[in-house]
């Protein structure tokens, strides 16, 4: 047999094994009239466990594709394209082999846990159930009339809501914009999917933070992007190296968080903003603005979004309700020039026929309400607290252990630990003492870094969650 196992892929052995068996069948290097193998045998050829072949010999079984008789050994099934017996499909070949790549291994286990034990979250970039507005919600549902239509929506989505978010951005952001400029989508997310597959071609550079949450999004290798790094500091990105970047690599799209950055809570100092948006300007290089935070401020200053002082439409501007108001609502906007909306909004249409009419009619009368401004007033605070006791507890547990910025908005702390660690068994040693929270690594290329994420729990889990990290670091 000429055929070996690669052991530097990630494929297990045993599924790399099946699937070279599995072809041989279709083409004839193991023809129907001859028995396969033994599993003894083909364990000596290839220089692996038996236990690897017969978990390969397992699968093809269960896929209908061999049969194994004590005495007969194993040979290719009979009937396997026949009537009497049906085939089942390869669907492990078809996972693998798709173009839509799956997340991180180590986010994939993070929401597996976050799902299936009671961990005190400090991972999850979301609100706590008691931080939405439950009741002013009900209020609207059982006091006023919905308005919307129950059929398939206007393609950029609803009109009164986009009157309302044209309003709400020019009085609370700064943004001057008009309906006709903005597209809804399922969240954030939705929106930066969009630009990704309309915008973009497979091979083009981008620029991407680092750290960043985007820096763990398959997103971009799906799309067959070529991602370059801009390090953050406590100011944001530094506009050097965007065009440093580009002499290199004649970057297309720059995606910068720059209110309350995730995870290093940095804010884009306003020099740099003037200074992104005359590179911008001048190499023709659009910049999407990803902007989930900047109404959570805890000193009162606003922090203004890049595209207030956009004025060429340079930049593509996206937002949504789900870090400041409910995840579950699924309400985010873009808002940009119009034939770039009508394009995503194209696509929008081809993935979903457009978003659900009655949140589009909730988010609508919640942002037209007294209760938005009530609401963001309590959320402020109650972050704030939140925030407060994250920094005491780390200063408390770990002190000289630990440096960290104390972000001024958003619901991320960005940690360095102050020694070298091994960061999968201290997160497997973190979750074993009752804590989880998002490893450094998925966020960027820095070493020794976690992000602790203080929004989703209330301040006596906060301090205990600190206290359990503590004790799995000095543990390790």
């Amino acid at each position: 047999m000429d055929w070996k196992p690669d052991r530097k892929a990630k494929t297990a052995i045993y599924k790399q094994l099946a699937d070279y068996i599995e072809r041989g069948i279709g083409d004839g290097t193991f023809p129907p009239d001859k028995p396969l193998p033994s599993e003894r045998q083909l364990a000596n050829e290839l220089g692996i466990n038996r236990s690897t072949v017969v978990s390969a010999y397992d699968e093809l079984e269960s896929n209908g594709l061999i049969e194994r008789k004590r005495g007969s050994g194993t040979t290719i099934s009979k009937d396997i394209w026949g009537m009497t017996k049906k085939r089942i499909p390869s669907w492990n070949r078809y996972i693998e082999a798709g173009s839509f790549l799956p997340n991180l291994p180590v986010m994939q286990r993070i929401r597996k846990e976050m799902g299936e034990h009671n961990l005190i979250n400090l991972a999850s970039g979301e609100l706590s159930e008691d931080l939405f507005p439950i009741e002013p919600l009900q209020e609207i549902m059982t006091t006023r009339t919905f308005t919307g239509s129950l059929g398939y929506d206007h393609p950029l989505g609803s009109e009164v809501l986009r009157n309302t978010i044209a309003k709400h951005v020019q009085e609370k952001r700064g943004i001057e914009t008009n309906p006709s400029s903005i597209l809804i989508t399922s969240g954030a997310q939705q929106a930066l999917h969009l630009v990704v597959q309309c915008l973009l071609k497979p091979g083009d550079a981008i620029a991407i933070e680092d750290p960043s949450y985007t820096y763990s999004l398959p997103v971009f290798k799906s799309a067959g992007l070529r991602p370059f790094l801009l390090p953050v500091d406590k100011d944001g990105t530094n506009p050097d190296d965007v065009l440093s970047l580009h002499k290199k690599h004649r970057i297309r799209m720059i995606f910068l968080n720059p209110a309350f950055q995730n995870p290093t809570g940095a804010t884009l100092n306003h020099h740099r903003r003037k200074r992104i948006l005359e590179i911008s300007s001048e190499h023709g290089i659009p910049v999407v603005e990803d902007d989930p935070y900047s109404l959570t401020s805890f000193s009162g200053e606003g922090a203004s979004p890049l595209k207030a002082m956009d004025f060429h439409g340079n930049v593509l501007y996206i937002s949504s309700l789900s870090k400041i108001v409910a995840s579950g609502l699924r309400i985010g906007w873009i808002i940009g020039p119009k034939p770039v909306i009508e394009r995503l909004s194209d696509a929008k249409q081809q993935v979903d026929f457009g978003h659900g009419s009655f949140t589009q009619w909730l988010a609508n009368e919640f942002l037209e309400s007294d209760h938005f401004d009530a609401h963001i007033s309590h959320l402020i605070k109650e972050l704030k607290k939140r925030r407060d006791q994250i920094v005491t507890s780390l200063e408390s547990f770990l002190k000289e252990q630990v440096e960290f910025m104390t972000p001024q908005g958003g619901i991320h702390l960005w940690c360095r630990i102050n020694k070298e660690f091994n960061e999968a068994k201290l997160l497997e040693e973190s979750i074993k003492k009752g804590v989880i929270y998002v490893p450094g690594s998925t966020m960027g290329t820095a070493k020794n870094y976690v992000r602790f994420t203080f929004a989703k729990e209330k301040v006596e889990n906060i301090h205990k969650g600190i206290s359990q990290f503590a004790d799995a670091l000095h543990s390790i």
